[in-house]
């Protein structure tokens, strides 16, 4: 059974390094009640009862990993400002090693505050500067994270369309792992594919997918794989996993498909569950477990975090927990 293997990697095998290069973030909650209209415009009032800050992102993607049990290094680029002072001490606090963050004095730390009516979302009002990296800022970057791929077990490249991930920089970085032997599991945003060329996983939603492949809609299994392979073809990826929401997960790889149905039992909040599929994925896959199996486990921790509010974090025990209950 999968949950054996699972126990017996926990136990025996070797703790994965994983490195996580993307755009980071800070996720801002506000909360309270909402009980009466304002006076001076058609909006409800917010009396707020609580507020906290979470590392978002591929900073959620690192904390992912860190509650699975693997060794971290995150990289990528902040504001020079208090924001980015403030995710970086979190992280370093955490035990995520952020020697391969840099910062940029040309931009703000992307930060994202979320209004919240009790579990209602009112409204969500972002902070950030997604301008690509200058030349010199793509080189200081390259040079400081070779080092860091050289280590990995496995790279998780985590786009938030936030700037960082430009067509050069990004080929930059998967030819720098491809040359280490190290394979490249990549969330991708954004119309161009062909920059994630040399990839292991490429995992889009459909409509990221349908987007990508230039396809108008994506309504069956069949539509979805040739969708697949338009970006397969492009990229050479040997798998794109594709999330489905309440459908689950599909892997299509260039001869064959596999449909892994839905594991959630209810919704409460979706924030921040691609950033466990894609951190469960490549967890599970450095530990020595094939594509499939690495799936299925990502599927039960993505029905597991959307059960919370935020953006939350499973461990592999609740993982099991959730695969023997059903």
């Amino acid at each position: 059974m999968l949950t054996d293997k699972v126990r017996e990697l926990q136990q025996s095998g070797p703790t994965p390094n994983i490195l996580v290069i993307g755009d980071l973030m800070i996720d801002h909650y506000v909360i309270g009640d909402a009980t009466r209209l304002s006076p001076e415009a058609p909006v409800p009032i917010v009396n707020v009862k609580k507020e906290f800050t979470t590392p978002g992102g591929a900073a959620n993607v690192a904390q992912n990993l860190l509650s699975l049990g693997s060794g971290v290094s995150l990289a990528g680029i902040t504001g020079d400002d208090i924001d980015a002072t403030r995710l970086t001490d979190i992280l370093v606090n955490e035990g995520i090693n952020a020697d391969a963050i840099l910062k940029d004095a040309t931009r703000l730390t992307t930060v994202k505050t979320r209004v919240m009516a009790g579990s209602h979302q009112l409204v969500r009002v972002d902070r950030e500067v997604t301008h690509p990296l200058t030349e010199s800022l793509q080189a200081e970057f390259i040079e400081r994270i070779k080092g860091n791929i050289a280590k990995a077990d496995i790279v998780v490249l985590s786009d938030y369309n936030k700037g960082l991930f430009s067509p050069a920089l990004t080929q930059q970085l998967i030819n720098e792992a491809n040359s280490k032997g190290k394979k490249v599991v990549i969330d991708p945003k954004g119309l161009n594919y062909e920059k994630y060329k040399g990839a292991y996983i490429i995992k889009p939603n459909r409509k990221e997918l349908a987007e990508a492949a230039k396809t108008e809609k994506i309504t069956n299994i069949d539509e979805l794989q040739q969708a697949a392979r338009i970006i397969i073809k492009q990229t050479g990826a040997e798998y794109i996993v594709v999330t489905l929401s309440e459908q689950g997960m599909v892997i299509i790889s260039e001869l064959a498909y596999k449909l892994l149905p839905v594991k959630a039992t209810s919704v409460f909040d979706v924030t921040g569950a691609g950033d466990t599929v894609l951190a469960t994925m490549a967890y599970f896959i450095a530990q020595g477990l094939n594509v499939e199996e690495a799936c299925e486990l990502a599927n039960h921790a993505a029905a597991i975090v959307i059960r919370q509010t935020g953006s939350a974090v499973t461990t592999v025990n609740e993982i099991l927990e959730d695969i023997e209950r059903r």
